[in-house]
């Protein structure tokens, strides 16, 4: 476990150039007590790793120490050469280097491993499309990829939540696929950073000035606190209500326009308790009513008179037809 252990930091390091005690905590899921005794046992062994203090400080190996260590366990090999989504790569204009890339990296293994790195392609393979969606139209995907590679800023066209477009100039920091969405997050000239969703961007050109990336910007722990910013953000409307066995099963899968909160035991004549959550009222509405007499709400009061009222207008506009 230990050896493990070390020998990930040490690949760690070789990647990343410099990492700080904390982050090598995270990412190894220790305690920052446990890198000191393993930075200390590396030390032991005669790696030549060197600690750095201050603002910019951290843990790093010597300049020009390079490991020859090329030993795969079968876990690592399998990660290395599951199948990527042919769709995002095909977007980055990657997906024939990509398969290059496998076949060079096939071809370096021992024969003992390489039977099993093709039985790997055999057995997952990733598909990020959607059943019936269609996929959003990035024109100016190209300059956004030219941008984000060349490190020059940008100025786009970009069309905000109103529907109103607007000009502006910002830094590319990196392009994050949401499912088969794209988003480009950038730097403001004022240090915000944003996210915008590529399909938005009306027109991008390159600016005639480089940028230069925050220091220790890391681009997937951002996205993993911008998103998590968000979802606290988004508007919740919980409702109570009770549903027939007949369309539990649909309830269930459901979940872009409703989540399942609460799951209650079936009552008599087959009526479950379930606390669902929208967005908002209206899609609470428009949704139970689309079941008629299969849900039967609860709470809150005020969306059975909606309900209500949405109904009987219904009835009155199809019967004048």
């Amino acid at each position: 476990m230990r050896a493990d252990r070390l020998l990930s930091i040490l690949l760690l390091l070789q990647s990343q150039r410099q990492l700080t005690a904390k982050d090598l905590a995270e990412k190894l899921e220790v305690s920052k007590r446990t890198i000191y005794r393993d930075m200390e046992a590396l030390s032991g062994i005669g790696i030549p790793v060197f600690s750095e203090r201050g603002q910019n400080g951290g843990w790093s190996l010597v300049d020009g120490f390079q490991t020859s260590l090329t030993g795969m366990t079968e876990t690592e090999l399998r990660t290395l050469l599951v199948s990527p989504s042919v769709q995002l790569l095909d977007d980055l204009g990657l997906t024939r280097s990509s398969e290059e890339a496998r076949q060079k990296l096939l071809a370096s293994l021992p024969s003992a491993n390489r039977e099993k790195a093709k039985d790997v392609w055999n057995r997952i393979h990733i598909d990020t499309s959607g059943w019936r969606q269609r996929k959003e139209k990035v024109t100016a995907f190209d300059v956004l990829k030219e941008a984000i590679w060349s490190d020059y800023k940008l100025n786009i066209i970009y069309e905000q939540a109103d529907g109103k477009t607007a000009e502006r100039v910002v830094s590319p920091l990196g392009l994050v696929a949401k499912g088969e969405r794209w988003y480009l997050i950038a730097q403001k000239d004022n240090g915000a950073i944003r996210n915008y969703r590529a399909s938005r961007i009306h027109s991008a050109a390159l600016a005639n000035e480089s940028c230069k990336r925050p220091e220790n910007f890391d681009l997937a722990n951002y996205w993993k606190a911008s998103t998590a910013a968000f979802l606290a953000t988004l508007p919740t409307y919980e409702v109570t209500v009770e549903v027939t066995a007949a369309i539990w099963p649909r309830l269930r899968y459901s979940g872009r326009f409703v989540r399942v909160v609460e799951l209650g035991t079936e009552r008599e004549q087959d009526w479950i308790p379930v606390k669902l959550s929208f967005d908002t009222k209206e899609e609470a509405r428009g949704y139970i009513l689309g079941f008629a007499d299969q849900i039967k709400v609860i709470e809150p009061k005020e969306l059975i008179c909606d309900i209500l009222q949405q109904a009987e207008a219904a009835v009155a506009f199809y019967k004048q037809l």
